[in-house]
């Protein structure tokens, strides 16, 4: 009879193909740069000593596939290319949700805003961002689809109605209600975005109250040289953009006298490409402050460009 209990060695590389997104991330990026970049130089986790490096790349990981911190665990137990990535072995213990959260919280924003400006970096040493268009716009971050509580507490406080003018009053909070149009409104905080247009990498993102115009907000992610391009809700930014040095492409409204249609149809071709930008991430967000999401946001900025480098 046939034994075919055959024990046969192979190491956690050779199950990584040399086609896989996690592979091309490697070759295209200095991740170990950005890691240093950092400045964690140690991290205890206790018994478990995962270090910081690993950790670090947990979190690139956690936001290129967009998972929950319980997600990530479960994604990190059973992927063995995620193992591979971040640096453990087949049979090593990997971090817990509560590892990535407490992680998270000790490393803060600035060190993950370091990791950002490396990234930016080694873009440029690249060649991919060539600093001649920058693409800027925003969008909502909602915390939560309705105001039922938020209602409640203005009608109990003696309000008649529930605005921003009452919500801190009533609620320790950054969240605010924001509105894209007088139809459309959203409660959380928004995202203002600055894209190259050479590479359609992200340069720079902030995260301000969902009430902050767009024109207030794009003030955080303006670029240091070449033209901005923009839509209509960023016209009251133009004197600033002048004034820096930039050359504002930016729609001008129906109503202004120096509105030109033509110039209009043509900015508003060569911003189409990058509004999808914002389609690929979802718009609810788990955290509750603005320093959260924001580092949350250079997560996703460093993540969006890492996999974006596999494929131009």
């Amino acid at each position: 009879m046939e034994n075919n209990n055959q024990i046969e060695m192979i190491s956690l590389e050779q199950l990584i193909g040399a086609e896989h997104i996690y592979r091309k991330m490697y070759a295209s990026t200095d991740i170990a740069g950005l890691c240093k970049a950092a400045k964690v130089k140690s991290y205890n986790m206790g018994a478990d000593g995962f270090g910081a490096e690993r950790l670090l790349k947990c979190l690139l990981l956690q936001f290129v596939e967009d998972l929950s911190d319980r997600n990530m665990e479960r994604f990190m137990n059973e992927n063995i290319a995620a193992k591979w990535f971040c640096g453990f072995t087949l049979s090593e213990k990997t971090p817990t949700f509560s590892s990535f959260c407490k992680f998270r919280n000790s490393v803060g924003v600035k060190r993950i805003e370091a990791m950002f400006t490396k990234m930016k970096e080694q873009l440029a040493a690249k060649n991919l961002t060539l600093g001649m268009f920058t693409f800027i716009d925003a969008t909502s971050l909602i915390s939560k689809m309705n105001l039922w509580e938020e209602r409640d507490l203005a009608v109990s406080a003696g309000y008649e109605k529930l605005n921003n003018e009452v919500l801190p009053k009533i609620k320790n909070s950054e969240e605010r209600i924001g509105a894209k149009t007088s139809k459309k409104f959203w409660y959380g905080f928004k995202k203002s975005v600055a894209i190259d247009m050479n590479s359609g990498m992200i340069m720079d993102v902030a995260v301000t109250m969902a009430n902050v115009t767009d024109a207030e907000a794009g003030k955080l992610v303006l670029p240091k040289t070449g033209a901005v391009c923009a839509d209509k809700g960023y016209v009251g930014l133009i004197p600033l953009v002048k004034e820096k040095g930039l050359h504002p492409m930016i729609l001008k409204r129906n109503n202004m006298k120096d509105k030109n249609a033509d110039l209009d149809k043509y900015i508003s071709k060569l911003r189409a490409p990058y509004e999808n930008t914002f389609a690929r991430q979802r718009k609810k967000v788990r955290f509750k402050t603005i320093l959260k999401n924001q580092l949350a946001e250079f997560l996703y900025a460093i993540s969006f460009n890492m996999k974006r480098l596999t494929v131009i």
